[in-house]
């Protein structure tokens, strides 16, 4: 298994990979009936083994009033104690030192200067405190802690634009029980979506998605930030418009674009990490939710059945595991991951090499200025999409195990338009 196959793997158990149930219908044989009807009967433990609590939340100590996990510690103090052990995900990657063709690609825009790997949300102030990439304004604290959704949320979209060391000095938590729950986990673990943009952008449509799995996919998606306000948005308003084809278009109709390159003068755009829309697509997202793979049903010694918040993945867990067995019988599920991350890896690395060789082809040109402005504008056209379909891929942090048809769909998308690219600078 390559090094990158098992960051990524990591990263996402780390980061819980959102997946967003689309509560509509479905195909499927008898077996995939079965397990959707008998779901909280497979393993060990079933959801029917929890006493949800229905208590008052206990009083805020933080100053804006979200009730931390502390706050909530004695009252599910196993909870409490799962989600405190995610700090011991403490391992960064270097992608630009592992990858080093990112660099070129992202030549001129802050990933080229900084782009490591997910780790323990316990660490998300942290890291975007001491990120070498520029955070001029507080919108890159959206997701980072559960603070800012309610500056947000108390304030309006004027909070995205407030200078961000202003804002970072406000800031209390990392990612934490208000994320998910707003102050409501006393009323039976209900969860919540905080964060005002994903109403915003689906709609009506919002309510045909899950809300205990949107809770995790509000932050585990591709956004952009509106140029009017700096405002954090997805670029959809349904489950159908979360592709990568319909996402570009999106941005093309409006004219965005994250960065214009010097060297290509290309409109640049860069995804983020579309876990919800790459799973959403995939075939689970009939069966499962965040929870279901990422955080196993336990038992302790008191007999306290809890959902475990220590946010792992499905190949380290054999309770998890045991689920996969409903579909995949006796299947050998670690190996058959591994060897999917392992092609999706390698052909990332093909796709992205060769992107960069014809990225510095476009530059000589773009250098050269022998070439009209028209066969350029069209060469930047296809290396933006070319860009875009890979990174979609690259920055999913499933490697393939999520969605592997849209991996393989993704990259082999960069590789024909890398190819077309490269055949109209023959032609010139």
């Amino acid at each position: 298994m390559s090094r990158k196959s098992i960051v990524k793997l990591v990263a996402s158990a780390v980061v819980v990979v959102a997946a967003v149930v689309f509560l509509g219908g479905f195909a499927g044989g008898q077996d995939v009936m079965y397990h959707v009807q008998n779901r909280d009967k497979l393993g060990p433990l079933s959801r029917s083994d929890i006493e949800y609590l229905d208590v008052e939340a206990p009083e805020a100590t933080s100053k804006d009033g979200t009730v931390n996990a502390q706050d909530w510690s004695a009252i599910y103090p196993y909870i409490a104690v799962s989600w405190g052990d995610n700090s011991k995900n403490s391992y960064v990657t270097d992608y630009l030192e592992q990858d080093p063709y990112l660099v070129n690609i992202y030549e001129g825009y802050g990933f080229a200067k900084d782009y490591g790997s997910a780790r323990g949300h316990e660490y998300c102030l942290t890291d975007v405190h001491k990120t070498l990439r520029p955070h001029a304004k507080a919108n890159c604290l959206t997701c980072k802690t559960p603070n800012f959704a309610k500056l947000v949320n108390d304030q309006g979209v004027g909070a995205y634009s407030m200078p961000f060391e202003e804002a970072e000095a406000l800031m209390e938590e990392s990612v934490s029980c208000y994320t998910c729950h707003a102050n409501e986990a006393g009323k039976g673990g209900t969860r919540v979506v905080t964060h005002s943009y994903v109403n915003k952008a689906l709609g009506d449509n919002a309510g045909a998605i899950d809300p205990s799995t949107l809770a995790c996919g509000q932050c585990h998606i591709e956004y952009y930030f509106t140029r009017e306000d700096s405002e954090t948005m997805m670029p959809y308003q349904s489950v159908d418009t979360m592709t990568p084809e319909n996402i570009l278009a999106y941005y093309d109709s409006i004219d965005f674009y994250d960065w214009v390159q010097e060297s290509t003068g290309a409109k640049m755009l860069k995804a983020q990490h579309p876990e919800t829309e790459t799973f959403l697509h995939g075939k689970h997202a009939a069966l499962l939710n965040c929870a279901d793979c990422h955080m196993p049903l336990e038992m302790a010694n008191d007999g306290t059945v809890y959902h475990s918040h220590t946010l792992v993945s499905p190949l380290e867990n054999e309770t998890l595991l045991s689920s996969c067995a409903a579909c995949h019988g006796d299947t050998d599920m670690v190996s058959m991951v591994h060897r999917l991350q392992e092609r999706v890896t390698a052909r990332e690395t093909e796709v992205g090499n060769k992107l960069s060789g014809m990225k510095d082809q476009l530059a000589a040109l773009v250098a050269a200025g022998d070439t009209g402005e028209a066969e350029l504008d069209a060469l930047r056209k296809l290396y933006r999409e070319a860009q875009w379909f890979f990174d979609f891929c690259y920055v999913e942090n499933a490697e393939g195990a999520h969605n592997s048809e849209l991996a393989f769909r993704c990259l082999d998308t960069a590789d024909t338009k890398i190819d077309e690219a490269l055949a109209l600078m023959e032609a010139l």
